[in-house]
């Protein structure tokens, strides 16, 4: 007994031990954010939005903040898209080295960023997509469809395929009865594969440095510029923000899930009481 009371206490100060070192740099960077100095420093000397201001009142941070929402909202789609199908193909298709396409999907996941990013921007030079939205979203689009297929694979991997061939038997076409049979089911799925899409186009960085120029800079780029070239302190202003911006996506999509399930259980229960209610 004393030795289980011993394991478990030592586990849990190891997970406090592990989530400390992880918040901990976290909220040093937004405490920053807050800082009246001209410099990057803690804990800071007085407090002001000055730097909250500068993000706001600067064009080219705003282009940048524009510019990556766009190419993460592009991607977004596109790898929904994109992934969706090649998951269909993957799972229900008889494909010849099945494995090796398999492989090849996945690969942007294993292959190093810097790899990745010269072959990018070897071929966007040749194609002369550089320093465009349109090279980016190319590349992005790459980089995220991955995530989109493991997530939405897995899904259609545990769907019962006679609830498709019992809509097709009432008379659906195939594509009826995927977009109003099997969609909504493996929805979340995408969802989440939609989500994992948006922040990897929207944090990439090593493979944007790349891309990047002059006509196009996206923030987190524009971030990592601003503490290589100078200590801009609106870069933990910057951080702070989408820091509260991600908490606010993961609390909403909790807070979905949650209504979600409670609709559900009171869906399931109703039938339960009505039958009681009759006896």
């Amino acid at each position: 007994m004393i030795t289980r009371l011993l394991t478990r206490a030592a586990l849990i100060a190891l997970a406090v031990f592990t989530g400390l070192v992880l918040v901990l740099p976290v909220l040093i960077v937004a405490l920053m954010s807050f800082s009246d100095s001209p410099y990057l420093t803690f804990p800071p000397k007085g407090w002001s939005l000055r730097w909250f201001e500068n993000f706001f009142q600067d064009p080219d941070w705003l282009a940048s903040a524009a510019a990556s929402l766009r190419v993460a909202c592009l991607v977004t789609v596109l790898s929904v898209v994109l992934g969706t199908t090649a998951a269909l193909g993957l799972v229900r298709g008889r494909l010849p080295l099945k494995p090796v396409i398999s492989g090849l999907v996945i690969a942007p996941l294993i292959v190093p960023y810097v790899i990745v990013g010269l072959a990018a921007y070897a071929v966007a030079l040749e194609v002369g997509v550089t320093e465009t939205t349109v090279g980016f979203v190319l590349v992005h689009t790459a980089l995220a469809v991955p995530y989109v297929v493991v997530n939405v694979a897995a899904a259609l991997a545990s769907f019962d395929h006679r609830l498709e061939q019992a809509a097709m038997s009432l008379g659906a076409s195939p594509v009826v009865a995927f977009l109003r049979v099997t969609l909504p089911i493996i929805a979340p799925s995408v969802a989440a594969g939609a989500l994992f899409s948006f922040i990897t186009s929207w944090d990439e960085v090593v493979v944007s440095i790349f891309l990047s120029g002059p006509d196009i800079t996206t923030l987190p780029v524009r971030m990592w510029s601003g503490v290589r070239v100078r200590i801009d302190p609106t870069v933990a202003a910057v951080s702070a923000m989408l820091l509260t911006l991600t908490i606010s996506f993961f609390a909403a999509g909790a807070a979905g899930r949650f209504l979600r399930n409670r609709r559900l259980a009171r869906a399931a229960a109703s039938p339960a009481v009505s039958s009681l209610e009759r006896r």
